[in-house]
């Protein structure tokens, strides 16, 4: 009977049916492994399923029955995909789970810096609207997307489908290949290099994985080349855009705002820069969740199941 060994079960929530892995062989479930525990959870397993838990060539070494590494997830910058090559150990990761989860993530965060549905509601809430004389609110005004920019950076499947949402919306739409090969989409959007995307756009929309290419790609530099009107959004990875700059540049004004789900470090320390702002209402913040929809959660495990079905 196949072993396998689940490292952090619980990052896929609560709710959701794991039987399409169960079903495989002796499955291990475990809520969670610190870097100490690793050894002990992975034991005999000759398939290790992990989402964020680093494994290495420390592990790889000492898991001598270890076949498949089935990722948890999209990114793979937890696995030492080079050793593991060398090893010949197979990793697979989930790919297209997510995309509809993300792309809708992506529009709520940019529809809470245009719309600011949160303030109305306050506003309602509050008693305000109760108190006063006016039928409507018009002290806190909000805009259109329909006829403003999109600059999507990583054009894959996530930033296919938000520039489909965005067409939808009556935006125009632009992106940067952070690799500078895929020319797939340049018969539907215009393909810009990242100075000039930087200047054009309205939103910036950031949906590209983290690599030597994209860490620390947009700072400050880059951030003061965009229009003040501008918004920028990160659902992609942690560390694309430079925290510490973003909101000191958030701070100053230099651009209008942004929606930020991924972060460098996860959780991020309780003096984060994001913490400290003087203007916190021009940043919205959520937990990276945008990969996590019921319907996400419950297709990932299936795809998982298929990678260890397709590999062993």
């Amino acid at each position: 009977m196949l072993d396998i060994a689940f490292l952090d079960a619980s990052t896929l929530g609560e709710g959701i049916d794991f039987e399409p892995i169960l079903k495989l062989g002796q499955v291990r479930m475990f809520a969670s492994t610190s870097r100490e525990q690793r050894l002990q959870h992975i034991g005999g397993a000759e398939v290790v399923i992990t989402n964020k838990v680093v494994i290495d060539k420390e592990i790889m070494d000492a898991c001598p029955n270890l076949r498949l590494i089935c990722v948890a997830g999209t990114g793979m910058d937890n696995i030492d995909l080079v050793y593991a090559e060398q090893k010949g150990v197979k990793v697979k990761n989930a790919v297209g789970y997510s995309t509809h989860s993300v792309a809708q993530t992506t529009f709520a965060l940019l529809l809470e810096l245009y719309m600011r549905v949160s303030v109305f509601n306050h506003y309602v809430h509050s008693g305000a609207y109760s108190a006063g004389n006016l039928y409507t609110c018009t002290q806190y005004p909000f805009c259109e997307l329909a006829g403003k920019t999109l600059g999507i950076i990583g054009m894959g499947n996530i930033g296919k489908q938000v520039a489909k949402i965005a067409t939808a919306f009556g935006m125009k739409v632009c992106y940067y290949s952070t690799s500078g090969k895929n020319t797939s989409c340049e018969h539907e959007y215009e393909r810009l290099e990242l100075d000039d995307l930087l200047t054009r756009v309205d939103v910036l929309s950031v949906h590209a994985p983290r690599n030597p290419q994209t860490y620390n790609l947009i700072g400050e530099k880059e951030l003061r080349r965009m229009k003040k009107t501008a918004v920028v959004l990160n659902t992609g990875r942690g560390g694309i855009v430079n925290e510490r700059e973003l909101a000191a540049v958030l701070d100053e004004g230099v651009i209008a705002g942004a929606g930020i789900d991924v972060f460098e470090k996860e959780p991020f320390d309780a003096e984060h820069p994001f913490m400290l702002m003087q203007h916190p209402e021009r940043l919205v913040l959520t937990p990276h969740i945008a990969w996590s929809s019921f319907e996400a959660r419950t297709c990932l495990v299936g795809k998982i199941a298929e990678n260890i079905c397709n590999n062993i």
